[in-house]
């Protein structure tokens, strides 16, 4: 009789377990049905404006041009062994990092000086340092290329009224090649200031505190506490700012439309040139795919140091 009790009671909580156990598991299935359906429309709007049409490109990509016979993989062997496509690449993958250095250490160097002014004087800063990022990239390109421009250079008059030369910017490739990506750092230099303040801002002063007491100079307070703070936002901001970079349309297009001779060309502008321009609709699909692989390393080797990065900090 004693024993019945026991059992009674032991197995009591066991089935109440169970019974609980079981009802979360139903209402856990039914919160991820109703989110599934929620995010239906999202998924249904991304497969439509990205999926969809980044398939079209791949079938494009392996017909002939008057699109009426299957080439596989004909138009990217013409590509490769064109000389002004190897220049596109080799002009694609230059302006794309060094821009990308240059805003992402100018943007660090912004954010690091706003950091430390006060919060009222901050305010008015972060608004008018912003204002590139706002401005429409096509509108303030045209302000540049009237800037840049040989007979009404504003540039050019400053630096023959301070006795320098006259700069052929847009004339000369090398020129021309600096003066887009000037432009582009001039762009997108706060977008990496507004993301790295904001990390400056996570970083708990306790550890500046703990460095000093340590006797640690500025210098060393940077390398050993703010950089590896922010390694994860550092590398999401450069891939982001690297898969747009490598998209870049409007800049080259306004400011040198690819010229002098082809040299300045990125993938997405020589993609419009020799896609619609040219009226070779699948060679133009196979220009703009070249910049998948090579976003597709960049994007797996920073994605997963993210992720190692995570799990040391878990």
């Amino acid at each position: 009789m004693a024993s019945d009790i026991t059992s009674t009671a032991v197995d009591a909580p066991a089935g109440a377990r169970a019974t609980g156990s079981g009802t979360l598991q139903r209402f856990a299935r039914r919160r991820s049905t109703i989110a599934f359906l929620m995010a239906l429309p999202l998924i249904a709007v991304i497969a439509g404006l990205v999926a969809w049409p980044a398939g079209y490109a791949i079938y494009l990509s392996t017909l002939n041009r008057r699109m009426t016979s299957f080439i596989g993989l004909g138009n990217f062997e013409i590509l490769l062994d064109s000389e002004t496509f190897r220049g596109v690449i080799w002009q694609s993958c230059f302006f794309a990092i060094t821009a990308v250095l240059l805003k992402a250490l100018l943007g660090f160097w912004l954010a690091h000086m706003l950091h430390h002014i006060p919060t009222k004087g901050q305010r008015k800063w972060r608004g008018m340092l912003l204002v590139p990022w706002v401005i429409p990239a096509s509108l303030s390109t045209l302000g540049w290329w009237w800037m840049f421009e040989p007979s009404y250079s504003s540039v050019n008059w400053l630096l023959t009224a301070f006795g320098g030369p006259a700069i052929p910017w847009l004339g000369e490739p090398w020129w021309a090649r600096i003066s887009v990506i000037i432009v582009n750092v001039w762009a997108g230099t706060p977008f990496f200031m507004i993301m790295y303040l904001a990390a400056l801002k996570s970083v708990p002063d306790q550890l500046y505190e703990a460095a000093a007491i340590d006797g640690a100079t500025g210098w060393q307070g940077l390398r050993y506490v703010t950089l590896p703070m922010m390694r994860n936002i550092i590398s999401i901001t450069v891939l982001f700012s690297l898969i747009v970079t490598f998209a870049n349309y409007d800049i080259v297009r306004v400011l040198t439309n690819g010229g002098p001779r082809d040299l300045t060309h990125v993938f997405a502008s020589y993609a419009f040139q020799v896609g619609v321009l040219s009226g070779n609709i699948p060679r133009g699909a196979a220009v703009s795919l070249f910049m998948f692989p090579l976003l597709a390393i960049v994007a797996f080797f920073v994605l997963r140091g993210v992720n190692r990065r995570q799990k040391e900090m878990a």
